[in-house]
């Protein structure tokens, strides 16, 4: 007969439960390990997307602050541009200054086309721009400084012209009355038709088939006014028909009066003349056709002024 033998445990001792409780405790550390791990997974995560976010807006907020200053350089280079092309004294104030200028648009444009400019970059642009429109304002007001100038001298030279048009005006003036009143006067005009004789004689008629020449005889007045000197002067005789005697072959020809317009002269002649004297002038007219009957007319001119007329009738023929 077997013998069955149990291991009833000692009275106090523990029980045979005693190798599970060993396992749990291992299993709530492998847990609490797995669940730390799981945490900071999660942790890592979290702090990953939160710096990547983070770096999104970064990158924004300067992708964001180049387009402003693209905005800005822009609109500062667009008045540069309007103001050389308005005034002229702008583009000679911006020569001056061309390289540095240059230089600077050159290093704000290389920063905006860099799209991975930092922040301290786009810093050093924005100085660059306000620096640039700084230069600008400061054209702006040297060129309202010189417009302003300009205005003053403009209305001084007007002032200066208008003082100088008012003294030319009465100069001239002075010079029109001076010049007329040195204008010879003549008096005691006479027509007179003459006859020369075979024998060379000549004697006035009053027949136009007489009449070989005409003769004009006047006495220029004594002038206080008139200097000195020679003085031309001009005889215009109308024949009958209201036709000037002018032949151009015979010395006629043309000259200027006083308002500006042309008149036909007969005759011409240069005499000697002395302020404050009376000068006797004798002048002949021989034409190459014959006299007609009727009234004819002269007119005597100095300075383009008419200074005397007369007239004279020749009847037709007879004997004498």
């Amino acid at each position: 007969m077997t013998e069955n033998t149990f291991n009833t445990p000692a009275p106090g001792s523990p029980g045979p439960e005693k190798p599970k409780s060993r396992n749990g405790l291992i299993y709530g550390i492998l847990i609490a390990a797995l669940a730390g791990t799981w945490i900071y997974m999660l942790y890592d995560k979290n702090k990953s997307s939160e710096q990547i976010t983070q770096k999104n807006v970064q990158i924004d907020s300067i992708a964001s602050s180049r387009d402003n200053l693209q905005q800005e350089y822009n609109a500062a280079t667009a008045r540069l541009d309007d103001l050389v092309s308005q005034n002229s004294r702008m583009d000679s104030l911006v020569k001056t200054k061309d390289k540095e200028i240059q230089d600077m648009k050159a290093r704000i444009s290389s920063i905006l086309s860099n799209k991975n400019a930092t922040q301290a970059q786009l810093a050093e642009a924005r100085r660059l721009i306000e620096q640039l429109k700084s230069n600008i304002e400061g054209y702006q007001q040297t060129i309202e400084r010189l417009e302003g100038e300009k205005i003053v001298l403009a209305g001084e030279r007007d002032i200066a012209r208008k003082e100088r048009d008012s003294v030319s005006v009465v100069k001239d003036s002075l010079n029109k009355k001076v010049d007329l009143a040195s204008v010879l006067h003549a008096s005691n005009i006479h027509l007179q038709p003459i006859r020369v004789k075979g024998n060379g004689k000549e004697v006035e008629t009053t027949k136009a088939k007489r009449a070989d020449m005409m003769r004009v005889t006047f006495d220029l007045d004594d002038n206080r006014v008139a200097p000195t000197g020679d003085k031309e002067i001009y005889v215009a005789i109308t024949a009958p028909d209201g036709s000037p005697l002018a032949v151009e072959a015979l010395g006629s020809g043309r000259f200027t009066l006083e308002d500006g317009t042309e008149k036909l002269y007969t005759a011409k002649k240069t005499v000697s003349y002395v302020t404050g004297q009376k000068l006797p002038v004798t002048m002949d007219w021989k034409q190459n056709s014959d006299f007609k009957p009727g009234d004819y007319a002269v007119e005597i001119y100095h300075n383009g002024y008419k200074i005397g007329e007369g007239k004279v009738t020749l009847r037709k023929g007879g004997l004498f």
